[in-house]
Formats: C-alpha cells, sequence, structure tokens
C-alpha cells in the first residue's frame, strides 16, 4: 500500500484542457468532421470523461463559442485605454484584435466560421459577441465624435452604421491575414486604421463626404 497516490487534476483544469482540445480540432477540422474521439485523445483524456463533463458535441462547441467570445472582446476592452485620443484608442483596439486572432487562428475559425455556418444557437452565440464588439465600437466613435462637434446629443445612430462597416471589415481581414503568409496582426492594424481613419477623421473634423445629386 506504500506508494504515493496521484495527484487528481481539478475538474476546472482538466475542462480547460478539453476545451482547447476541442477548440484545436473544430478550428481545423470544422464542426462536422470533428469528432468527440479526437477530442478526447488529443485531451489526454476518455471520452465518456468528456460526455461526462461537458454532455455532448454541441454543448462542447457552444462552450467553446463562448469561451473564444468572452477572450477576445476582453483582449480588445483591455486594450483600449479611455485617456487616450481617439484615433491613438481605435489603433490599440484594432492592433489588439488583429494579435489575438492571429495568435488564436483556431479559436477564430471557431467564432468567425463554424459558429455562423451551423445553425442556432451557435449562430446566436457569435452574434452575441459581434453585437458587443460593435456596441463598443460604437460608443468610443460617438464620445469621439460628440466631443469634436461639441454636441453631448450627437445621436449613436449616426456613427452606428460606421461601427458596423468597422467591424465587418476587421472580421474579413482578420481571416485574410490568418490565411495569407507574411501578414502580421500590426500590419492588418495598419491596413484598416489607413482605411478607416480618412473617414473617421474627417467626421471628427465635421467634413464628411457627400454624394452627388442625382
Amino acid at each position: 500500500m506504500g506508494g504515493a497516490r496521484t495527484k487528481r487534476m481539478p475538474r476546472a483544469v482538466r475542462e480547460q484542457q478539453m476545451l482547447d482540445a476541442a477548440v484545436q480540432i473544430f478550428g481545423q477540422r470544422g464542426y462536422m468532421a470533428a469528432s468527440m474521439d479526437e477530442i478526447a485523445e488529443l485531451a489526454g483524456v476518455s471520452k465518456p470523461l468528456v460526455y461526462l463533463y461537458l454532455h455532448s458535441k454541441e454543448d462542447l462547441f457552444t462552450a467553446c463559442i463562448r469561451r473564444e467570445a468572452a477572450a477576445l472582446t476582453e483582449a480588445v476592452r483591455a486594450a483600449v485605454r479611455t485617456d487616450l485620443p481617439v484615433d491613438r484608442r481605435l489603433w490599440d483596439g484594432l492592433r489588439a484584435f488583429f494579435a489575438h486572432t492571429a495568435e488564436h487562428p483556431d479559436a477564430w475559425s471557431v467564432l468567425h466560421l463554424q459558429a455562423r455556418t451551423h445553425g442556432e444557437p451557435f449562430a446566436a452565440e457569435a452574434a452575441a459577441m459581434r453585437t458587443e464588439i460593435v456596441t463598443f465600437v460604437t460608443r468610443l466613435v460617438a464620445i469621439a465624435a460628440r466631443e469634436a462637434h461639441r454636441d453631448p446629443d450627437l445621436p449613436e445612430r449616426e456613427v452606428a452604421g460606421l461601427a458596423e462597416a468597422l467591424v465587418g471589415a476587421a472580421e474579413s481581414l482578420a481571416t485574410w491575414a490568418n490565411e495569407t503568409d507574411g501578414v502580421t496582426a500590426r500590419e492588418a492594424a495598419s491596413t484598416l486604421m489607413n482605411f478607416a481613419w480618412s473617414g473617421l477623421g474627417n467626421l471628427m473634423r465635421e467634413c464628411p463626404w457627400v454624394p452627388p445629386g442625382d
């Protein structure tokens, strides 16, 4: 009976290992092609233990989406300092977004590609993350615009479309950057910043482009 007893791994740690393995498999093979056997093997656990902790493939995938969505939104929020000028805030947020998606390409595949193409409730989880980021960017730009215009009542809807366009462009550019050799997170952020700031900068200066009359 002598022999040291093997230390049991805490459930929370074991669960994160399962989620790490699941994100990798889902991100690289896709939701439909991924198997619980592969995930269990990569995590170094038995398949019954995966089911015991996370119940089903659908629940496991949902847990992956929620965890990675929270990590991405937190990375963007944490990078933005509200005491800096708006261009610096936007730059820091974009750089954090592209750095995170570059460092976690499987997670980005889960969020941007897999979750959106396999129906509810997965698409709803991804949409909730996107809404949170769009809301954050809208408020950031709206506050700056109000300060520039000295108009505390400038409605957010006037800049909401810009925020939607900016987030959409960032999503597409992140996927392109991850699939293109040699594109760094800084380069991707700089590309979008140069593209977006010409319009946002004019908004700050109250010099928007006006379409010609019909």
